[in-house]
């Protein structure tokens, strides 16, 4: 197997990595909000994306004669669970989960256009298909956090502001 070849299957490895860590980060936000349907709703929708972004990848991975990492997997698991457990300490949890979801988007933003020119490079339309539809709901999911991130926002200082209503989440 060539080295580019070895970097392609190590990226969507470490991309398979990413969506678990994604998938249990996104879960454990969308448990928590209580006060911001709209936000709930839409990281509900991007689970399911998620999942599907799981799939596609897992079938790209093993359409190249690998499987995922086990170990990387369980890194991303562990880390979204160290994650979680910090938020739900911030008396503005809903804002800097907000903030971190679009950052996080954008990350995967950049690892999905590294895997598309690698899969291009190597005349693998497949795996490049893949991440291209993969993208398309990453840049989603990111222009709705940006979108909304304002919203987010000022509902969380309305209810701040307001006595005995919970705001964090």
């Amino acid at each position: 197997m060539t080295d580019a070849r070895e970097h392609l299957l190590d990226w969507l490895r470490d991309a398979h990595a990413m969506e678990q860590q994604a998938e249990q980060m996104l879960k454990a936000q969308a448990a928590r909000i209580e006060h911001y349907p709209e936000l709930k709703a839409r990281i509900e929708q991007h689970i399911e994306e998620t999942l599907g972004q799981q799939a596609l990848l897992e079938g790209c991975i093993t359409r190249l004669g690998s499987s995922p990492s086990r170990l990387k997997d369980a890194m991303g698991k562990v880390a979204a669970m160290g994650q979680a457990i910090g938020g739900m300490v911030a008396s503005d949890e809903i804002v800097k989960g907000s903030m971190a979801g679009y950052v996080f988007e954008h990350m995967e933003i950049a690892s999905y256009r590294t895997l598309i020119a690698a899969a291009e490079a190597l005349g693998d339309q497949e795996t490049r298909a893949a991440c291209e539809r993969i993208l398309v709901e990453e840049e989603a999911m990111a222009r709705w956090l940006q979108d909304h991130l304002p919203d987010v926002t000022r509902q969380f200082l309305e209810r701040a502001d307001t006595p005995g209503a919970t705001a964090k989440k």
